[in-house]
């Protein structure tokens, strides 16, 4: 499920949008309080003990908006810190470094959130064979860097949206008139428009994994909001036959039994809806 969306024209895309929404024709404070030939430098200060996040693309936002700014790393990202410790300094434009520092904060504080959350939950299942997994449930055009934080803090990247993979949802099949005519379509449209695309079925209970498999040509079987139980039986009717992802009702409380059903992947919403941001400042240095 490797997704290559941390290219160069995307991430350009992303930061110029967010400086146009932030400075739009001006930072008016910024122009009028501080002289446009001020060098300075300001340090990035940890406020809080967790995984650090966002840090490669802070230097990006910096140079993107002034390429003369000097970035120097004390933390690499995914490096566990600790309240008071430095991430980076940035040395150059006082101007340039203070019409950067809210976008550089914003998407290192919750960057760096999702990474925590995400090392904690990967910890849980650390001793089993499974993978976890972010989902779709992110921030409108925030998803770049949050699927990016899971990364850095061990997960692994489901698809990017929907047009890099099939995934056949209960109102899918149900629209369709069952898995089977759902798959089968899905086949047939593939097959017409040229494209390789796996095909992952969200099945409810043990007779629809039974007929996603009989059905064929599937690439992975969603369990969804079953119990451990039933996701154990559901692991040794498919033996290998294709790949496995729980999903649905996923706590710190029941990952770890879910893990030991044998699942390939544990999909959790909650690395990017539900985390809680680390608390980061960018300081000037006096």
């Amino acid at each position: 499920m490797k997704i290559d969306y941390l290219t160069k024209s995307a991430i350009n895309q992303f930061i110029d949008a967010a400086l146009q929404e932030d400075i739009g024709e001006g930072d008016h404070s910024t122009l009028a309080a501080i002289p446009s030939d001020l060098i300075q430098e300001a340090k990035l200060i940890i406020k809080g003990d967790g995984v650090i996040a966002g840090l490669e693309l802070a230097q990006w936002i910096f140079h993107r908006y002034d390429e003369n700014l000097v970035v120097t790393f004390h933390k690499a990202d995914g490096d566990q810190v600790v309240e008071g410790e430095v991430g980076l300094t940035v040395k150059g434009s006082a101007r340039s470094i203070l019409s950067t520092e809210r976008l550089v904060l914003n998407c290192m504080q919750r960057m760096s959130g999702i990474a925590t959350y995400t090392r904690r939950l990967s910890d849980m299942i650390q001793h089993t064979e499974t993978k976890l997994l972010d989902t779709r449930k992110t921030s409108p055009n925030f998803r770049i860097c949050e699927k990016w934080a899971v990364k850095i803090g061990g997960g692994v990247n489901h698809r990017f949206g929907l047009y890099d993979m099939v995934m056949l949802k209960d109102n899918h099949n149900d629209y369709a008139g069952g898995i089977t005519q759902a798959v089968k379509a899905t086949q047939a449209y593939l097959k017409e428009q040229g494209k390789d695309l796996r095909i992952e079925v969200e099945t409810r209970n043990l007779e629809e994994v039974a007929e996603a498999l009989a059905v064929g040509g599937v690439d992975v079987i969603m369990l969804d909001n079953m119990l451990p139980s039933m996701m154990q039986q559901a692991v040794q009717m498919i033996k290998g036959k294709c790949q496995t992802e729980a999903s649905g009702g996923v706590t710190e409380l029941n990952i770890k039994e879910i893990a030991e059903t044998g699942v390939d992947f544990i999909s959790v919403g909650a690395l990017t809806h539900s985390y809680t941001s680390l608390d980061i400042s960018l300081k000037a240095v006096k």
